[in-house]
């Protein structure tokens, strides 16, 4: 008689429990459910921390320093029980500390998530995800293949807390790429920045180099952002502002040295992200470079989950809106013409597509850079 049969791997005895098929003390275990509580949970995550930066939690600790509960709930003016669990659920994402009942801000909070700290996020966090209503109906907007309420509908009202929002990370970005593109070392470039936001990547162009001028392109509301930053950043002097539509403005032929295209593509669908990559072609001088940033998705859509989820984010509140591969980028940027592609990744998490426009042979060197 043969022996009963037992699990190979006597430590899964000792996590075994009564979630089984099957004999007992057998080698199979069903598939966790962890990833289905995870996104069950994922809705409750987000909105405890959008409550914390409406409720300035972040900032509040910044001033007051660690600091127990009665203290933090009479200067936010919230009851003690209530603010508690939600500062609870704060630690619990990994966004706050707490010992012996006393919260402080941790590293991730300082940097991130206090409105004046080197890499905010505080004013994206409300924004990033679209209008909130238009997850709610997302199984409506798969079936008829359109949002309910597409940002397309009012986009000013979308766009301008978003472009506020994403400004500081992008500019570290752009900052950071001049490493890798220098365009610090360009001889007076003039730059085309299309559906430019806050017009972050211009901003650190003409902030590198002094001689550097620019085109920067938006909706007539959005482009004010644009200007406010420009004032800040002490280069409005070097800005020219055009608005209109990115796909039917008046743009000069050969006559720029660097367009950038910055985190638009995806909004365009596949035939308007082509479009405006063309019309980028058309733009830049000879030996001119396209700057292109967005979120890229690999091959099997699997490997950059922060990526997919932009697709879906696109896909649930804009009407052409996707993210793409970094394959169908890159065939759409040669098929336009430009050579010495390659990828750059200044910060994590933020890449861009860096091409030139050639020269034919019967054109002299420009020799701008």
């Amino acid at each position: 008689m043969s022996e009963p049969r037992d699990s190979p791997y006597p430590e899964l005895k000792k996590t075994h429990t009564m979630a089984h098929a099957g004999r007992p003390w057998t080698d199979y275990k069903p598939p966790p459910s962890a990833p289905v509580w995870a996104a069950i949970e994922g809705l409750g995550r987000y909105y405890v921390l959008l409550a914390a930066i409406e409720l300035d939690v972040f900032d509040t600790l910044q001033q007051t320093g660690p600091a127990e509960i009665d203290q933090l709930s009479l200067a936010i003016g919230a009851p003690a029980d209530h603010l508690r669990s939600l500062l609870d659920g704060v630690v619990a994402l990994g966004l706050l500390d707490q010992v012996n009942d006393v919260y402080e801000l941790n590293d991730t909070a300082k940097r991130y998530l206090v409105s004046d700290g080197p890499a905010t996020m505080a004013d994206l966090i409300a924004v990033a995800p679209g209008p909130h209503e238009n997850w709610t109906r997302l199984a409506e907007t798969v079936r008829q293949g359109r949002p309910a309420t597409p940002i397309e509908d009012d986009p000013a009202a979308f766009y301008i807390p978003l472009v506020e929002g994403t400004f500081t990370t992008m500019y570290r970005c752009a900052m950071r790429a001049d490493i890798k593109i220098r365009y610090s070392a360009m001889r007076a470039p003039r730059v085309l920045d299309l559906g430019a936001g806050g017009a972050p990547w211009a901003i650190s162009i003409l902030h590198h180099n002094d001689a550097a001028t620019a085109v920067v392109n938006d909706l007539p509301e959005v482009l004010d952002v644009a200007r406010r930053k420009a004032e800040e950043h002490e280069v409005i002097d070097r800005i020219e502002f055009l608005p209109g539509d990115f796909h039917s403005i008046d743009i000069e032929p050969d006559e720029y040295d660097i367009v950038v295209l910055g985190h638009v593509c995806r909004t365009e669908g596949a035939e308007g992200a082509q479009h405006l990559i063309a019309r980028a072609f058309d733009a830049l001088r000879p030996e001119g470079r396209l700057i292109l940033a967005d979120y890229f998705t690999d091959p099997e859509r699997k490997a950059n989950p922060h990526a997919v989820l932009m697709g879906t984010t696109m896909m649930a509140s804009t009407v052409k809106g996707f993210t793409f591969t970094h394959q169908q980028f890159s065939e759409w940027i040669r098929a336009a013409g430009f050579t010495a592609l390659r990828l750059i990744e200044p910060i994590g998490f933020q890449q861009q597509f860096v091409a030139t426009k050639p020269r034919s042979p019967s054109q002299p060197q420009q020799h701008r850079s």
